[in-house]
């Protein structure tokens, strides 16, 4: 039996801010580990110990389209289809937009569902548990994977179980899903012992997931259907037509269906998992020493308890000195600074910043493009100094500015310049100037990165003040296109 994993990348990961944001949030970014969060699940869910598993089928934005494919890449694995969502509506019909998709070629086929920032890191235990759970599927099951708690969290929402679980990992029916309690709440459901984490992991067949769907959210299924039936190719993508996505409920799958339904069993997991849903998470995973301290590549502890120090600038150093239940997270434009027990409450500080405005409540210091990345360096009134990366193979828009002129030092590597009817090769320690108004565009047509330094100089210089003619990556207009 082959399953189809579903994949779920479009969320934001506001509570690991300020690594985590809206342009680039964390299932995208290396919080522990060589992977990130997305590239560790997209390997998880592949073929190994007795399951077939097909090429992933991602569900993603518009802006985080060339992002999965290029993690894919660098993870060494193909993707299935890509379906981009013209808005995020929550997982309930993203879930049923990937149901729709694989019942067009294979109704009885079977989607494993998984969100794209958690950590598994034993990928046969997991393996094992999906096995486990295929014998209530074939049953005609909707099956969810509940985790052996360890502690009584009150971040995570609950699940009742029929009867205590019997070590075997076979499946249990469901009594209930329990909203995250507080923490005497939590502290009693660990000690009752049949009730486990709600991990928002799934595995059905795509003929039972939608009957529940007709049965249980009806009003999803129309608009959704006809969504998925009007989406448009685009570069190997599959873009979800937004008239009809947009009038979708935005709701999740366990509101929608999950609470809802009778045949329901859970498939007790024990092995190691976290969704990594905060810094206090991260704490955690990181492995603290003996005095409960993680401390990274350019931090220094001292006299410290409890305590995350992490640096993600390369020109930041960190240093703690008598501190106790801390987190401290400095990047180049951006330094959190909170007692671990508020890592929950991270968020909030997201939404002060968005309020007063501030760029670094949603723009990564990077900003990802399909060709590689910039980073701004300096900005002041009339000017702005950029660092621009691009991969080999790598070629921005043929594009223009009507406020500024650019100013092209290569540092890295060779470029290939179209400048007007021009068209020259650029090389380390050369430079060429983009006149206001003049059509120009950037390529990489060597086989290592090319980096080069950007000035801008003009009357505005914001990301917007572009306009492309052609584009490779078949972007609209506007800052990303």
């Amino acid at each position: 039996m082959k399953i189809t994993p579903v994949i779920l990348s479009g969320g934001s990961g506001t509570r690991l801010w300020p690594l985590s944001r809206k342009s680039y949030p964390k299932q995208f970014v290396n919080l522990i580990g060589a992977h990130t969060p997305f590239q560790a699940s997209a390997r998880r869910l592949t073929s190994a110990n007795g399951l077939t598993f097909a090429p992933p089928l991602v569900l993603t934005n518009a802006d985080f389209r060339f992002i999965v494919t290029e993690q894919l890449a660098d993870a060494g694995l193909a993707p299935g289809a890509i379906l981009i969502e013209p808005e995020g509506r929550n997982t309930a019909p993203a879930v049923l937009a990937a149901a729709l998709h694989v019942a067009a070629s294979d109704p009885d086929g079977v989607l494993l569902v998984a969100p794209s920032d958690h950590d598994i890191p034993d990928s046969k235990a997991f393996h094992d548990a999906v096995t486990r759970g295929l014998e209530a599927v074939a049953e005609g099951k909707l099956v969810t994977f509940g985790i052996s708690p360890d502690r009584p969290e009150t971040a995570y929402g609950y699940l009742e179980l029929s009867t205590q679980p019997d070590g075997s990992g076979a499946p249990i029916a469901l009594s209930r899903f329990v909203e995250k309690p507080d923490a005497s709440g939590a502290a009693e459901m660990l000690a009752a012992g049949n009730y486990l984490w709600n991990a928002g992991i799934f595995l059905f067949a795509a003929r039972d997931i939608l009957a529940a769907f007709e049965t249980h959210a009806p009003a999803l299924v129309e608009p959704t259907r006809a969504a998925v039936a009007a989406a448009q190719a685009d570069l190997g993508f599959l873009r979800l037509a937004p008239a009809p996505w947009s009038t979708v409920e935005e709701i999740s799958i366990d509101y929608a269906v999950m609470e809802k339904a009778r045949n329901l069993a859970v498939v007790p997991f024990s092995g190691h998992w976290s969704d990594l849903g905060g810094w206090d998470s991260v704490w955690r995973e990181m492995e603290p020493d003996a005095r409960g301290v993680v401390a990274g590549d350019r931090t220094t502890a001292i006299d410290c308890r409890d305590t995350l120090l992490r640096s993600e600038s390369e020109h930041l150093e960190v240093v703690g000195i008598g501190l106790e239940g801390i987190m401290a997270i400095a990047m180049s434009d951006a330094v959190l600074i909170a007692d671990m027990r508020e890592a929950q409450q991270v968020k909030k500080a997201v939404t002060a910043l968005r309020a007063k405005e501030a760029r670094q409540a949603t723009h990564f210091p990077k900003d990802h493009r399909p060709w590689g990345w910039f980073e701004s360096l300096v900005t002041g009134p009339r000017f702005k100094v950029k660092r621009i990366h691009v991969h080999p193979g790598g070629r921005l828009s043929l594009q223009s500015h009507f406020h500024r002129a650019e100013h092209w030092i290569v540092v890295e590597g060779t470029a290939q310049v179209t400048v007007g009817d021009q068209v020259h090769l650029v090389s380390e320690n050369e430079s060429v100037f983009v006149p206001l108004g003049i059509k120009h565009r950037l390529e990489n047509p060597g086989r290592v990165p090319m980096v080069l330094i950007e000035v801008q100089t003009g009357a505005y210089v914001g990301e917007d003040d572009i306009v492309r003619y052609d584009d490779m990556y078949a972007r609209g207009q506007g800052e990303r296109g």
